[in-house]
């Protein structure tokens, strides 16, 4: 696999071990491919993971082997890079890496780290999301194009309530991702309740478009507003993160202009080191901003009050939550003889 090799990333040295394995064999993209990729944008990248409590999505012998989730810092982790104690769903904690130095995201790449997966917290409060992430994810029948669509409407949704800005980036495949920063004041079931409130508010003003139904045999073909993605534990993939698909995509930031007519597939660990040259880090000024969800935590209220619409279930690993409704897919509830409108 070749001679290691050394990287200097901001004044530290990063140790990289057999730099000569495919991780990609499509292209022939190597472990030393990924860690330069991850060079090239990692004041990018560090300002996406900053201070977070992150989950490393790990491919140690390329996007054809196995894979895993490694949430609980690494063994052997150095000493610069500082954890978190973050709290799961099911009551078990673990300590979890927080990086706020570049060569920490090389380090991760040493150990076949594709993906980062950050929390919507900083390791200083982690039960106050600081970050309102919304999930657009087409659905069969649907592409990047119907995407884009739902984004325009929910830039002006934003808007509307309470003034809200968001930054959007591709998901690294046909998906869109809009971050919005918010002040860290409310819990994750109150981020969550704001996500829905704007599914829901999307939902009525584009019906035959997107869609918050949970069960994948109601979406059709639309535009799914993932709202469990705001939920404990639930993460997006991190801006600049390289995705596990055979030409090396990654999740690249926008401005929303260039939202129409970006193509996906044109951001990748070849093409983005260009363009962060170019422009530099186009959400750079997202962490000057904090918003409040007040504005759509009254839609959510008004919502449930006017119109009966409460919580939506939860993914199915959480334990029941309080207001959920019955956690069954519809079709078993109709064969049992339920009503499937009360689930």
């Amino acid at each position: 696999m070749g001679e290691a090799v050394e990287l200097d990333v901001a004044g530290r040295t990063v140790r990289l071990s057999s730099p000569d394995k495919v991780f990609f064999p499509e292209h022939g993209y190597t472990k030393l491919d990924v860690a330069r990729y991850y060079q090239a944008v990692a004041p990018g990248i560090l300002r996406a993971l900053r201070e977070r409590p992150t989950t490393l999505e790990r491919y140690p012998d390329g996007i054809d082997g196995e894979w895993f989730y490694q949430k609980r810092a690494p063994r052997g982790m150095p000493d610069w890079i500082p954890t978190a104690h973050i709290t799961f769903p099911s009551g078990r904690s673990a300590d979890e890496m927080c990086p706020t130095e570049q060569a920490a995201v090389v380090w991760a790449a040493q150990y076949g780290t594709l993906t980062f997966h950050p929390w919507p917290v900083r390791r200083d409060d982690v039960e106050h999301p600081d970050e309102l992430r919304i999930d657009l994810d087409p659905q069969p029948g649907t592409d990047y194009t119907d995407a884009v669509r739902a984004a325009a409407e929910l830039r002006a949704v934003l808007d509307e309530f309470g003034g809200l800005r968001g930054w959007p980036k591709t998901s690294g495949g046909r998906g869109l991702h809009v971050f919005v920063p918010i002040e860290p004041r409310w819990t994750f079931t109150q981020v969550r309740r704001a996500a829905i409130a704007v599914g829901r508010e999307l939902e009525r003003r584009m019906p035959e478009q997107v869609t918050t139904k949970w069960w994948k045999e109601e979406r059709g073909a639309r535009i799914f507003i993932d709202y469990n993605q705001t939920a404990r534990d639930r993460t997006i993939a991190s801006a600049y993160s390289v995705r596990p698909r055979p030409h090396a995509p990654v999740s690249a930031p926008l401005r929303w202009e260039e939202v129409p007519t970006a193509r996906p597939r044109d951001f990748d660990i070849t093409t983005m080191p260009a363009r962060f040259a170019e422009a530099g880090d186009v959400h750079a000024d997202m962490d000057d901003h904090a918003y409040a969800l007040d504005a759509l935590l009254d839609l959510a209220a008004r919502d449930e009050r006017d119109h009966g619409l409460g919580d939506l279930p939860y993914p199915p690993e959480y334990p029941k939550m309080p207001g959920e409704p019955k956690r069954v897919q519809p079709s078993r509830a109709r064969a049992a003889g339920q009503n499937p409108a009360a689930s």
